[in-house]
């Protein structure tokens, strides 16, 4: 490397915490307090769970050095910063790493975003348990903690769709010692804590969201719930399904009790209620930590870490959602009770963000799980949680949900006002059924006014109402409603602006009965969606327990669940049956279900009796109106 450029890297590299031994001796450290193991290359961004941890850990007075997406086939590649005086932390990084390395068909994806350079292959499948394991070869009582996205929502035994298998902890499997699952920064500094005061961490068994390993006769949980054994679940579907509504409904932070699932050999792995919701003061400083904002300068000669691209210039405004989606695993991560930062910590990040190298005066995102939540669905939850049992939005709105956005808009107008930016868009989901609960127009009058650019994406997800009830949806009316008021808001407003709908298939509940149903209303909406995402079962949610169970863990009564790589395939083409190459298979896919009638050369028929030229089957996508119609 040219010595001007690897001194100004240099010099970029020093607001990041260390990567190496030589960043160490830069800081006059000789040994970090912790040593964070990363599955994503090094990201100092507040959308990044790691950098969280970290800076948390350092406002807090301690040393935390990051090794990233280090060769898991090489014992070396762990000791590069040394022994941590207090313990290992390891992340799979921001998503699943099987998500990431895998399509819903199994198939092994060529690009990784969070890699720089975008090259995938560079963690290993099942990244935390293979990260604890490759530690624990090298440093035998080293303090180890698993966190993030991958650790947390397998922190008790959970079904894996890639093995098709019912597996352990990820705190067995990993030879991890504690667990800190959700949003994790009162776990980790209590944590730490104790470690620096010198309890050994086989004592630290009292720190809400996390979970910790002991044999029987040694529990000390206090009123815990005792799940079925780990042979149980194993062996009955049903009994899984039960035990997984258990854990469900032991999510808030209010509520829940302490959970126990028992393995061989008297083994017992306990998991401690959830952590409190943050303050806004608390998210606050959180958010307030001296980020850099970019991926390690290391990685720019490798082409950057393309994940950085869609959140550089994003704000995240909350956390936490109410919203319930059966798919969804929020609620077993961040859980059910909105939290938010305040208008000038916000206002503060997008001010510092304006004078940022490349920032084109757009701000492409403020919001988060759900955009336009900016408070908890009611008064009485930041004090005594989620109502067990109940969901603030499904199967209707819930009477004491408190549905306003004067509180987003007035952010939202802010933020337009601060010199330098042109534009602020909102791109996070939007509940059209919380807007629709809410009857003042002027966030959905300023939202089409100011924060969109032609298209609204929103998620109905199906329009069948059988579907949308095993997916925690509003019925489709509610979603028909919404279309019609954003088309009368759009005409008040003088703009020519349409809806993007994501759709899903393939969800158990589904048939090739609903999924043909699916398909006549695209048909009348008149174009063919790009996207579709087909049903996929990652741990910890309730859709996923259907898909293994054949039950939904609610009522406890079965559900269609479409298993077989073909009909998956054939829900998925009918969405796209335009498409020539879903020819056959949707011609297949409505045989079987009896729908030979949309075969032809009708107005309503899907495709003709036989294949032809796409030039005449008129396969390009037309423009929709907000209304569904053709344009």
């Amino acid at each position: 490397m040219d010595p001007k450029k690897r001194e100004n890297q240099t010099d970029r590299a020093a607001g990041f915490l260390p990567v190496s031994r030589e960043d160490m001796r830069r800081r006059g450290w000789e040994q970090c307090d912790f040593v964070y193991v990363i599955g994503d290359a090094y990201v100092d961004h507040s959308s990044f769970g790691p950098a969280i941890i970290s800076r948390h850990l350092e406002a807090h007075g301690y040393r935390v050095g990051i090794i990233s997406q280090p060769d898991w086939r090489s014992d070396d590649s762990i000791t590069v910063l040394g022994e941590p005086r207090l313990a290992f932390l390891i992340s799979g990084g921001n998503m699943d790493s099987m998500v990431n390395h895998y399509t819903v068909a199994k198939k092994r994806r060529k690009k990784d975003a969070y890699t720089p350079g975008g090259v995938a292959g560079k963690r290993p499948d099942y990244a935390v348990t293979v990260y604890g394991n490759l530690i624990r070869r090298t440093y035998k009582k080293t303090p180890i903690i698993l966190g993030g996205i991958e650790a947390s929502l397998r922190r008790l035994a959970h079904y894996d769709y890639w093995s098709d298998k019912v597996k352990r902890s990820v705190l067995l499997d990993s030879g991890a010692d504690i667990l800190s699952y959700g949003m994790g920064e009162r776990s980790i500094l209590a944590i730490a804590e104790a470690l620096d005061a010198g309890i050994p961490v086989r004592d630290i068994t009292y720190v809400d969201g996390t979970v910790y390993r002991m044999k029987e006769g040694e529990l000390s949980a206090y009123d815990p719930v005792f799940l079925p054994s780990f042979e149980e679940i194993q062996a009955d579907k049903r009994t899984y399904a039960k035990s997984f509504m258990t854990q469900y409904e032991n999510t808030d932070p209010f509520s829940a009790r302490p959970l126990v699932e028992k393995y061989p050999n008297k083994v017992l792995v306990v998991q401690n209620p959830p952590s409190k919701p943050l303050t806004t003061q608390e998210m606050d400083d959180i958010y307030d930590y001296p980020y850099v904002g970019e991926a390690h300068p290391s990685y720019d000669e490798r082409g950057g870490v393309p994940a950085i691209q869609e959140i550089r210039f994003s704000i995240t405004s909350c956390r936490g959602c109410f919203g319930g989606c059966s798919f969804c695993a929020l609620t077993f991560h961040q859980g059910r009770i909105v939290q938010v930062r305040s208008h000038d910590s916000i206002v503060r990040e997008a001010q510092n963000m304006v004078v940022k190298s490349g920032f084109k005066g757009y701000i492409h995102d403020v919001g988060g799980p759900t955009g336009n939540f900016r408070r908890p669905a009611c008064d009485k939850q930041s004090e005594k949680g989620a109502c067990p049992g109940k969901q603030c939005l499904f199967p209707k709105p819930c009477a004491n949900m408190r549905a306003s956005h004067k509180d987003y808009v007035a952010l939202l107008r802010k933020l337009k006002k601060i010199p330098g930016v042109k534009k602020v868009f909102v791109r996070s989901g939007i509940r059209f059924d919380y807007v629709m609960a809410d009857p003042d127009d002027t966030f959905l009058r300023e939202l089409c006014a100011d924060h969109i650019s032609g298209q609204l994406r929103v998620a109905p997800e199906h329009v069948s109402d059988s579907v949308l009830r095993a997916m925690g949806k509003p019925e489709h009316a509610v979603y028909e409603k919404f279309i019609r008021r954003y088309e009368r808001v759009n005409r008040l407003t003088g703009k020519k602006q349409y809806v993007v709908p994501y759709l899903m298939s393939s969800h158990p509940g589904s048939t090739l009965k609903e999924a043909v149903e699916l398909a006549e209303y695209v048909r009348d909406l008149g174009y063919m969606p790009e996207q579709v995402q087909d049903f996929y079962p990652t741990p910890s949610t309730i859709s996923t327990c259907m898909y293994y169970t054949g039950l939904d863990p609610r009522t406890m009564k079965p559900i269609y669940v479409p298993r077989s790589p073909r009909e998956k395939e054939m829900q998925r083409a009918l969405i796209q049956y335009r498409d020539p190459a879903n020819y056959e298979i949707v011609k297949e896919a409505l045989r079987r279900a009896g729908r030979e009638d949309l075969i032809g050369f009708g107005p309503k028929c899907l495709i003709p009796p036989r294949k032809i030229h796409p030039s005449r089957q008129g396969q390009k996508a037309n423009k929709i109106r907000p209304s569904g119609k053709k344009r």
